[in-house]
C-alpha cells in the first residue's frame, strides 16, 4: 500500500473513532438529562397507590384509557398488592394518594401523617371460610385460622364476626398481607378461613366456599381515596386533584354504564383473575366522589381509641 493512502485510510479511522467516542459521550450526557427529566415529571405527578381490588377499577380504566391525560392530569399508579406496601408509600412521602380503609387510615392519621378522604369507594369485605374446614357458621370457628392484615378493615371486621359469637376456643388472627396470597391459600386448604374484598371474594365464592359474614349486612362501609394534606398544600396539586375528581366521576358513570365486565381485560390485567371470576362477579356500583358516611369515619376512630 503506498504511504500517502495508508494515512488517509489512518486519518478516516481516527476521525471514526473520535465520532464514536462523541457520540458515546453525548448519549451519556442524554440519557442523565432525561432521567432527570422523567424524575422531575414523576415528582410532579399525582401519584396513588392501588391494589389488585375493583374499588381501584376506575383508577385503572382511567389509566388505560388515557382518561387522566386526555383530562388533564398526569397520574401514575403505583400497583401493591398489600396494603401495608401502600401505607408505606404513603407515609414516607413517596406517593400523594393511596386506595385504602378507614381503619388503617385513622391509624396513619394517629402515626402522624394527615389525610385527606377525598371519596368513599365501593369496598366491602367477606368472612369466607374453607369449604374443607366444615366450617359452616362463626360460632363453627373455634380453635381455627382466619387470615387477614393487621390495622385494616379486615383485622376490625374478623374482630367483629368472632366477638359476636362465643367459640368454645380461641380463633387465631393470621396476618397475610398479600391479597393474592390470602385467596391461593383459601385454595390451597392452606387456611381455615380469610377476609376478602372482590374480585378475590368472586374467585373463593366460586369454589364453593362459604360465606359467614359480609360488611354490606352490617351496615359498614370502610374504603376510601385519601391523599396527604401536606402533598395537597403544594403549588398545582388542587388542580391536579379537582382534574383527577372530575375524570374519576365520568370513569364511575361509565363503569355504572356499561358494567363492570366490559373492562374485563383491565380487570384481568391488574387484579390477576381470569374470565370465570369476572363472569362471577356480582353487580357493583361505582359512586361518584362522596366522602366517607361520618358514622364510619367515627366507627374507626374509635376502633384506635
Amino acid at each position: 500500500m503506498k504511504r500517502p493512502l495508508f494515512y488517509i485510510l489512518l486519518f478516516v479511522v481516527s476521525l471514526a473513532f473520535a465520532a464514536c467516542g462523541q457520540s458515546y459521550e453525548q448519549k451519556q450526557a442524554l440519557s442523565k438529562k432525561q432521567r432527570s427529566e422523567a424524575a422531575r415529571r414523576d415528582s410532579a405527578a399525582l401519584k396513588i397507590a392501588t391494589t389488585p381490588t375493583l374499588d381501584c377499577l376506575p383508577l385503572f380504566v382511567a389509566l388505560e384509557d388515557s382518561l387522566f391525560q386526555s383530562g388533564g392530569v398526569d397520574v401514575r399508579l403505583r400497583a401493591r398488592t398489600s396494603q401495608l406496601d401502600g401505607d408505606t408509600l404513603i407515609e414516607g412521602g413517596h406517593v400523594e394518594g393511596f386506595v385504602t380503609d378507614l381503619i388503617r387510615a385513622e391509624r396513619l392519621k394517629k402515626r402522624g401523617t394527615p389525610l385527606r378522604y377525598v371519596t368513599a369507594t365501593n369496598s366491602y369485605w367477606q368472612f369466607i371460610s374453607n369449604r374443607l374446614a366444615r366450617v359452616k357458621e362463626l360460632k363453627q370457628m373455634s380453635d381455627k385460622m382466619v387470615a387477614m392484615t393487621r390495622y385494616s378493615a379486615t383485622d376490625y371486621l374478623a374482630g367483629l364476626a368472632i366477638d359476636s359469637v362465643k367459640t368454645k376456643h380461641e380463633v387465631y388472627r393470621v396476618q397475610i398481607n398479600d391479597v393474592d396470597i390470602r385467596l391461593k391459600m383459601l385454595l390451597n386448604n392452606e387456611i381455615d378461613a380469610v377476609l376478602l374484598t372482590e374480585p378475590q371474594a368472586s374467585t373463593a365464592r366460586m369454589f364453593k366456599n362459604i360465606v359467614l359474614m359480609d360488611s354490606r349486612d352490617k351496615d359498614i362501609r370502610l374504603g376510601v381515596i385519601a391523599f396527604r394534606e401536606k402533598a395537597l398544600a403544594q403549588k398545582g396539586r388542587q388542580a391536579q386533584l379537582d382534574a383527577f375528581v372530575r375524570v374519576y366521576n365520568n370513569v364511575c358513570d361509565s363503569i355504572n354504564r356499561h358494567g363492570a365486565t366490559h373492562y374485563r381485560d383491565i380487570i384481568k390485567k391488574y387484579m390477576h383473575v381470569d374470565d370465570k371470576t369476572i363472569d362471577a362477579l356480582p353487580k357493583l356500583h361505582y359512586q361518584r366522589v362522596a366522602p366517607p358516611r361520618e358514622k364510619d369515619v367515627a366507627r374507626a376512630k374509635r376502633y384506635w381509641k
